[in-house]
């Protein structure tokens, strides 16, 4: 007997409520991975959540100069020094070294003198490693039985299947050595690797522009003779030596700079001082690897508490904890005054508490927040579209999270970056330039009139401080209150800064020979701005500054272009004004007055400068030669303090805000503490895993409602059909039993 068609038809029905049934309870039971971007195993470990917007370019520590590359890279590399996580001021402290280098003052004859004294020539510096440091490990050091290398004569047959280096069977370290540092320098010196510091350093370090010079020939003179592109072409720089940089053994190196340069080691915490070994340089330099893309630049190789495991810049950046780290404490002192005391709970304790670190590609801030709230990422910046969401600030200027983020345990850090944003004027210049009494009260007139109070609280959400000179706070030289004012754009009202008068402004206009903006000829005065600012959200700031000059009955004109032609225009000096902004390499004042050095200017360097005013007085250039190789005394504050005088009478820059960061995490992160000049900084945060894990499955409950209502209508839009069906069955039996009984 078959069974109606209608009849399957129910079960199959009824069969399919079942299952959107169990699958509405077993989804509320497993709530936390429904929409989950990472495994459940990744979230239940010691991984770190993060994000970048830009994919990195350069993971050569020789060429890389970018934040968002240097986020990665000092996770990998360790240059001699770090800065203190926890100190202020900044504090240097070795990173590799057994101690601080040892420092000698030597004179023209190399013999040593005191510090003190006037025939100082040279300093020289003394680094000693610490022993048993290894590299990560990279198959550049595997070798076979006879001690010969594995992997420096390969072919294409033996990368087909190779992605990435960690595909290679074979994986091996090594010790580091004192070599490795020297080996760096040398690279840095070599012109076609293109590194940004080399002209820097050629300044101080003995020999260095030599040694580059000779390099540079030698290499490009073996790419003639050979069939070889510069990018597959190993050139040994152990052949040739700096001759300011020795090699002492094993474990120690020399570095000789020209006179007195403090700051020099300073420039030693950053990646381009970071050991290279020249087993990773001659490895990646084979063709069968450059033509996968698999280099120095895309696979950095160093001995730092992670390494970078997978490398998709269009997707996603992964660190893995470096087994074979040294011991490195976390600090037990050096809690800076204010800061929370929870911060030396891990003092002491073993390098570093996270295993896996996971940058994922974010374009766009809504899905990045979003995600933020949801808990899938540990910690998160604020940006704009959100910070109505983030943030409620009060009557005096305050910030304090909102009541929903507080619900959270969310926290939040906010401190003013050791940055300067400014106004250029370029000096240069026959209008806005120049040294004369009405120029200077040109300048002093605009830079009242640009309002950068208004432009932090209407563009950056009040996250900014007036700038009263080059120097940002935190950095020796800058002062606060009324004595660290600029007495040329403000005033010091019942224990505020208030920016001087629109009256004032037009007078100190008028002084310069435009009373209400007009020239002798009675034609308004018209100014040019250029800008790399081209987008349509560019087009209410570029509305505001128009409007601040109108103020003055000054015409600006906007010339925007791409940011490439804007830095051509700019090194060329070929703008009349544009913006800028510098981030501390150091934290010394040297590294910001050195931005108004006439030395530096565009136009005295072939474009090369960084002076991109073109500022050029020989006072302040004499102070700062003087102030730039002194201790942090009264006596540097004193010379400091001359030199800002000089350049807010001169205005060269409108100066523009100090810019502040804030920043959120989640509760379970912990450690967290700002520190804009140490990048790495990884190796301190710590997770509370069972806390994440909970919040994730507390604030992503699944919205199941939806399935019990299609089970519901479901069940209601066959109910009549199978009614029907019932009430058609009974009828036919009725009549056959009648038929039947007939």
């Amino acid at each position: 007997m078959t069974t109606p068609f209608y009849s399957l038809f129910t079960c199959r029905v009824f069969y399919n409520i079942f299952i959107i049934l169990f699958l509405a309870y077993t989804t509320n039971t497993m709530a936390s991975n429904w929409n989950s971007p990472y495994t459940a195993e990744q979230v239940e470990s010691s991984t770190l959540f993060s994000s970048f917007s830009q994919s990195p370019k350069h993971l050569d520590p020789v060429v890389s100069y970018n934040s968002n590359e240097w986020a990665i890279l000092s996770q990998v590399y360790e240059p001699p020094l770090q800065y203190h996580y926890l100190k202020r001021p900044y504090t240097l402290e070795p990173l590799t070294l057994e101690k601080m280098p040892d420092v000698r003052y030597l004179d023209k004859n190399h013999q040593e003198v005191s510090a003190s004294s006037s025939r100082i020539v040279f300093t020289e510096y003394l680094f000693t490693l610490k022993q048993g440091i290894q590299f990560h490990l990279h198959p550049a050091f595997a070798k076979d039985s006879n001690q010969a290398f594995l992997y420096h004569h390969l072919t294409e047959d033996d990368v087909d299947d190779i992605k990435s280096v960690t595909d290679f069977k074979e994986q091996a370290t090594r010790e580091l050595r004192a070599e490795d540092y020297v080996y760096a320098l040398k690279r840095m010196a070599l012109r076609q690797n293109h590194s940004p510091v080399l002209d820097s350093m050629a300044q101080y370090i003995v020999g260095l522009k030599e040694f580059s010079e000779q390099v540079t020939e030698h290499y490009r003179s073996e790419l003639k003779h050979q069939s070889k592109r510069a990018s597959t072409h190993f050139f040994d720089l152990n052949q040739f030596d700096i001759s300011g940089v020795q090699v002492v053994d094993k474990y120690q190196y020399k570095v000789l700079v020209k006179g007195v340069y403090p700051q020099f080691l300073y420039w030693l915490t950053m990646n381009f001082f970071a050991p290279i070994p020249w087993e990773a340089d001659a490895f990646y330099k084979q063709q069968a690897l450059v033509e996968k893309n698999i280099t120095l630049d895309t696979s950095p190789i160093g001995t730092g508490p992670y390494q970078l495991v997978e490398n998709n810049p269009n997707k996603r950046m992964r660190l893995l904890a470096n087994p074979h780290y040294r011991l490195e404490l976390y600090p037990s002192e050096g809690l800076a005054v204010g800061a929370n005391p929870e911060l030396l709970l891990d003092a002491g304790k073993p390098l570093p508490f996270i295993k896996e670190v996971v940058y994922s590609l974010e374009k766009e801030s809504v899905p990045l927040w979003n995600k933020f709230l949801q808990g899938y990422y540990d910690a998160s910046g604020v940006s704009s579209d959100s910070f109505d969401q983030a943030v409620s600030v009060s009557n005096s200027g305050a910030m304090n999270l909102t009541s929903e983020l507080k619900e959270k345990n969310i926290q939040f850090l906010n401190i003013t970056q050791p940055t300067i944003m400014y106004f250029g004027f370029n000096m240069a210049d026959p209008v806005i330039g120049g040294y004369s009494e009405k120029q200077r009260k040109l300048r002093q007139a605009l830079s009242i009139a640009i309002n950068f109070e208004e432009y932090i609280s209407i563009f950056l959400n009040g996250r900014g401080e007036p700038a009263q000179g080059p120097i940002p706070p935190g950095i020796f030289g800058y002062t606060e209150g009324e004595a660290g004012i600029n007495p040329v754009v403000y005033e010091w009202d019942k224990g505020r800064l208030q920016r001087k008068s629109l009256a004032q402004a037009k007078q100190l206009l008028a002084d310069a020979g435009y009373p209400n903006g007009m020239d002798e000829d009675g034609k308004p005065l018209v100014l040019h701005y250029d800008t790399a600012a081209t987008g349509p959200d560019s087009q209410s700031m570029l509305n505001w500054y128009r409007k601040q000059f109108a103020l003055l009955g000054v015409e600006l004109v906007i010339r925007a272009t791409d940011y490439n032609r804007f830095q051509d225009k700019v090194r060329k000096a070929k703008v009349q004004m544009f913006s800028w902004g510098w981030n501390a390499d150091y934290p010394d004042p040297e590294n910001f007055l050195f931005l108004l050095n006439g030395k530096n200017a565009t136009i005295n360097t072939n474009g090369s400068g960084i002076n991109s005013a073109n500022y050029d007085n020989p006072e302040f250039n004499q102070l700062f030669q003087q102030m730039k190789t002194m201790e942090n005394t009264p006596e540097r504050l004193k010379t400091i303090q001359k030199m800002l005088n000089i350049l807010q009478e001169d205005a060269p820059w409108a100066w523009g805000y100090y810019p502040k960061s804030l920043s959120l995490y989640h509760g379970w992160l912990h450690n967290v503490w700002p520190n804009p000049l140490a990048n790495n900084t990884v190796k301190y945060r710590r997770i509370d895993v069972a806390d994440r894990v909970e919040k994730q499955a507390l604030w992503n409950q699944p919205v199941i409602w939806p399935f019990m209502v299609v089970g519901l209508l479901l069940l209601l839009s066959i109910y009549p059909l199978w009614k029907a069906y019932r009430t058609r069955q009974t009828a036919v039996v009725i009549l056959k039993t009648k038929k039947g009984g007939g």
